[in-house]
């Protein structure tokens, strides 16, 4: 009864201001067709000034970091690196985000259609954050076991990547990259004395974790070194000269000059910087550490949410979690206590598989079992589909579980779903759904690919990412799951708690070790007291932590926001809530820091009703 009365008021106030236009419109219409016309063309100049902007931005986005330039797709800069430590850089940056802010705050936001007012916040949101963030002294730490340049050019320099390798000019850009990377090892060398000096150094233990990493790329035969792999699949299309003459520059390029730059700092790494590494395992043992975690956590979540909200939110997750983890114990009739349960799931041989190839075998079959349902729950849906690949084994020990790249922006590469085969006990195959769902569909791979695959948008708004919106977004498909009738085996539930687990203790842990004095070893223990996860996998998640402060925080925080999210839209439009709608409000804006998702989805549901 209240949903037809208001659609009568809304009906009748829409009429009352058809009436009352057309009414002055006959008094003075030369008047109201001239206010018309001036709205229209106000619109329009805001509109073109603001694509014009933006498009602008976007090309000196991609001269200043041609690296990602190639990973989404655009093949202009491929043989460039970029100066990513240079002052040279960090004033260009500086200066380009300084400049492209004060463009945006000349152009009338109200002026601008909807969908464009969107994007205006989005792009306004990015300039101030990464303002802020310059002012903290991340240029000192360039590297880490986690993530970093070096670990992005190995995985280009395989060949199995978005770097091409198709034309004899593809190999000649990748030479020409090489160098500037080789050039770059020089720089962030000098920019990690730097860091020693000032007191802004990694925790011993990444810098112990990192050599290895150097030292799996030098070999005695450069045929054998990940780098040479291009040139073991040259195209058939290649003259014999060519051929030759790509083989011999390859050889000279990787035993003359790369090789040695990388073991120039590995012993780096042994001989200087361990010896300088810090003690402390947290953020707030830098110079003005808890200022720059706060900064991060704010980075991360994109939400003004403190350290110490965030930790008592997650204490307030692990304690529910652990609860619907008893009730799966007692369903499945395991007698013990929730500990033994761990125990039990973690050890038993029945759940695990033996051989590395029948865990990707296994996600194969799951990716056709989860295909099947999805259409119930997306109109929208990516063109690009995606593949099952181990991790590759240089990095495996150090690797996440399972981890997602995304598609060629031109169709001609699928996404790739990493899947961690080092330790099989660390792959549960209780774990196997819910880890599907968050890295390939409809978690991740739906989120990016659709997102690269949207028309009508501005190339930024396509290509920008927050980790609270993807991750929350992932970790809401999990949830999806149970809807999608998933998760009938309890022990595949269980899975699905314990991977929420997961980022409910990542919460605790994170905040815990960068702003509550925790130890790497406390935050191990409080894992392990509250999960059956592996311990070589706590071990990594742990570290990764250390290395990567407020990044695991967006996990959990986004994931509630769009269930927020949800549970309101459901709420005030009652019958008329569609799920794939909403999930189309969701997916087809590209990744948005949570504030403006708010809106748009506000703005959605006041159109529905």
């Amino acid at each position: 009864m209240q949903k037809t009365l208001l659609a009568m008021v809304v009906a009748s106030v829409f009429a009352l201001s058809g009436c009352s236009q057309e009414n002055t419109a006959a008094v003075s219409g030369t008047n109201v067709d001239a206010q018309g016309r001036a709205a229209v063309a106000s619109e329009e100049t805001a509109q073109s000034r603001y694509l014009a902007m933006v498009d602008s931005y976007f090309k000196d986005f991609l001269k200043l970091e041609p690296i990602y330039a190639t990973f989404f797709g655009v093949n202009d800069y491929n043989a460039e690196f970029g100066g990513d430590l240079s002052d040279e850089y960090l004033k260009a940056r500086h200066d380009y985000n300084t400049r492209y802010l004060a463009q945006a705050r000349k152009i009338d936001k109200s002026a601008l259609p909807a969908d464009l007012q969107l994007s205006y916040d989005l792009f306004v949101y990015d300039r101030n954050m990464a303002l802020v963030d310059e002012t903290f002294p991340a240029r000192f730490l360039p590297m880490n076991q986690f993530y970093s340049t070096v670990i992005t050019m190995i995985q280009l320099g395989s060949g199995e990547a978005a770097q091409p390798f198709v034309t004899k000019q593809d190999y000649l850009n990748w030479e020409s990259r090489v160098d500037g990377f080789i050039a770059w090892l020089e720089r962030a060398q000098a920019r990690m004395n730097e860091g020693m000096a000032s007191k802004v150094v990694l925790p011993r233990i990444l810098v112990e974790r990192m050599i290895p990493q150097f030292t799996a790329q030098q070999v005695t035969d450069v045929k054998d070194s990940i780098f040479y792999a291009p040139v073991k699949s040259l195209p058939e299309t290649f003259s014999e000269q060519d051929r030759a003459e790509i083989e011999a520059r390859y050889q000279a390029m990787i035993a003359q000059r790369l090789l040695p730059a990388l073991a120039k700092m590995e012993d780096f790494l042994k001989d200087t910087y361990l010896p300088a590494a810090r003690a402390t395992d947290g953020w707030s043992g830098l110079p003005n550490g808890k200022a720059w975690y706060q900064h991060l956590a704010n980075l991360h979540t994109t939400t003004g949410k403190s350290v110490d909200e965030i930790h008592e939110t997650g204490l307030n997750e692990v304690a529910r979690i652990l609860s619907e983890m008893d009730k799966v114990r007692q369903q499945v009739g395991f007698e013990g206590g929730l500990k033994a349960f761990f125990a039990s799931l973690s050890s038993e041989p029945q759940y695990f598989f033996t051989e590395r190839q029948e865990l990707i075998d296994g996600y194969m079959a799951l990716k056709d079992t989860i295909n099947q349902v999805l259409p119930q729950y997306f109109n929208v849906m990516p063109k690009a589909d995606y593949v099952v690949k181990p991790v590759e084994s240089f990095r495996e020990q150090s690797a996440a579980g399972a981890s997602y790249e995304s598609p060629a922006v031109d169709g001609s590469r699928p996404g790739v779903f990493y899947i961690n085969t080092y330790n099989l006990k660390a792959q549960p195959k209780w774990g196997m759904t819910t880890l599907s769902l968050h890295e390939a569909a409809p978690g991740h791979h739906f989120q990016i690919a659709i997102k690269q695959e949207l028309t009508g948008v501005p190339e930024f708004q396509r290509f920008s990412g927050y980790t609270a919106f993807e991750e929350g977004w992932a970790l809401y498909a999990e949830y999806l799951g149970i809807e999608m009738g998933l998760f009938s085996d309890p022990y595949q539930y269980f899975g699905k708690l314990s991977d929420e687990m997961l980022r409910a203790m990542r919460l605790v842990v994170d905040t815990g070790l960068h702003a509550k004095g925790w130890s790497r070893e406390q935050a191990i223990q409080y894992m392990k007291d509250n999960s059956p996860m592996a311990e070589s996998d706590i071990i990594a998640e742990v570290e990764r932590y250390m290395a990567i402060p407020g990044q695991a925080l967006s996990y959990k925080v986004g994931q509630l926001k769009i269930l927020e999210l949800r549970a309101d839209a459901e709420k005030r439009l009652g019958d008329k809530f569609s799920l794939p709608a909403f999930h189309d409000q969701i997916l087809t804006s590209g990744s948005l820091p949570m504030a403006v998702m708010e809106q748009k989805v506000d703005r959605w549901v006041k159109s529905q009703l």
